[in-house]
Formats: C-alpha cells, sequence, structure tokens
C-alpha cells in the first residue's frame, strides 16, 4: 500500500463518517422544524455583512439563530450578535472548513427546535467545504463583483454541490468594472440552469429577493 492510497482511503473514510453525522443532523432539523442554510464563499465576499443584514430582516417575523465557522477569531460572531440573534461560534483552529461533528457538538445543548431559520456561515474557503454535508436544508455559494468573472470556473466542485448563487457587492459593479453577463455566463458553464441572485446587502437592492426566496424554500420544506 502506497501513502497516497492511504491518504485516499482516509480521506474516504473521513467523509463516510461526515455524511453518517450529516444525515442524523438533517434529520433532527426536520423533526424540529428548522430550516437550515448554510453559507460558502471565499474570504471578503460580504457574507457576514449579508447575514447580519438577514438575521436582522428576518427575525422580525422569525426566530433565526446562526453558528459561524472561523479560524482563530469570534469577529464575525460578534459582528452579528448585534442583529439580536442568539449566535454561536466554531472555531476550527487549523481545519479550513466546517465538518459535520463540529455542528453536531455546537448543538448538542442547544434547543433548536424553536428556531424557524438556522444559518450556518462557513470558513471562507471555497475548496475545502465542497465535500462536507452539514445536513443543510439549503446550501448557498457566494462571489462577490471584486473576486472577478470567472471564480465559478476556478472552483467548480462548490458551485456544483451549491443550491443556489449569490453574486454580492454589486454596488461595486462599475468601481471595479465587473462584466455581469461574463459571470452569469461562468456560473451557467459550470452548472446550467443554476439559480442566481444579485444583491447589494450595502444598499439593500436586491434584499427583498433575497428574503422572498428563504421564506418560499422554507414554506416549501414545511408542507
Amino acid at each position: 500500500m502506497t501513502s497516497s492510497t492511504r491518504l485516499v482511503q482516509v480521506r474516504t473514510q473521513i467523509l463516510k463518517d461526515n455524511d453518517v453525522v450529516a444525515r442524523a443532523l438533517r434529520q433532527r432539523f426536520q423533526e424540529s422544524g428548522v430550516f437550515v442554510v448554510s453559507l460558502v464563499s471565499s474570504p471578503g465576499s460580504g457574507k457576514t455583512m449579508l447575514l447580519e443584514k438577514t438575521l436582522a430582516a428576518l427575525g422580525k417575523e422569525y426566530k433565526v439563530a446562526a453558528l459561524v465557522g472561523d479560524l482563530a477569531t469570534e469577529n464575525d460572531a460578534l459582528r452579528l450578535a448585534r442583529s439580536g440573534a442568539p449566535v454561536r461560534q466554531i472555531t476550527t483552529g487549523a481545519v479550513c472548513h466546517l465538518e459535520a461533528h463540529m455542528v453536531q457538538q455546537s448543538l448538542a445543548d442547544w434547543n433548536v427546535e424553536p428556531l424557524d431559520f438556522l444559518f450556518l456561515e462557513n470558513v471562507g474557503n471555497l475548496v475545502c467545504p465542497a465535500t462536507y454535508d452539514l445536513g443543510e436544508d439549503l446550501r448557498l455559494v457566494l462571489f462577490s463583483v471584486t473576486e472577478g468573472e470567472d471564480k465559478p470556473l476556478k472552483y467548480p466542485t462548490i458551485f456544483n454541490t451549491a443550491d443556489i448563487a449569490l453574486l454580492t457587492k454589486m454596488d461595486l459593479v462599475q468601481a471595479v468594472e465587473f462584466d455581469r453577463n461574463t459571470a452569469l455566463q461562468s456560473i451557467q458553464a459550470v452548472r446550467p440552469g443554476m439559480q442566481t441572485l444579485e444583491l447589494s446587502a450595502k444598499t439593500g437592492d436586491g434584499m427583498a429577493a433575497w428574503l422572498e426566496l428563504l421564506r418560499q424554500r422554507r414554506g416549501e420544506r414545511s408542507r
């Protein structure tokens, strides 16, 4: 057995173990009636600002909460707590993504049954989170106009494992000379038919459609 063969076997076992925990989480979420949304992006995509605005807006009509993954700091969790929603931090250390057992451990003493929405903010990374199921109902991949139009072509796996793509920081389109049509073509080249929303959490443009999508998806899951 070569060292590369051992690495493949270890990774395969890790993913199998993750899937077992993710299935248990999904069953718990469904039985509790909480709709779980995970957000994945590279660093600097505006994920935390979007989530802060989302928690504040949905918190007026639903019970919402968030779990936040970060390598080292609690900065994002402290920022999200300003929305008034319950927020917990998962510090991953050297691990560049959230895994199902991390979510399970963080929720061990948390009764999620009263919640309507639980958001999982993954570590800023477009590679590692792609293959780790967290038991979520909806997975979003964000990329901002400051990152370039070819992001989906560079990181196709994360777009193929996500349900919806969010183009963020649309208020900066002209400033960074972002080619919207090319970006949309990049998404469709990787994932034909993928639903895409465009928004700016800073200006509020597109936020109404985003919030309505969340309401609709939760309603569909509840039927």
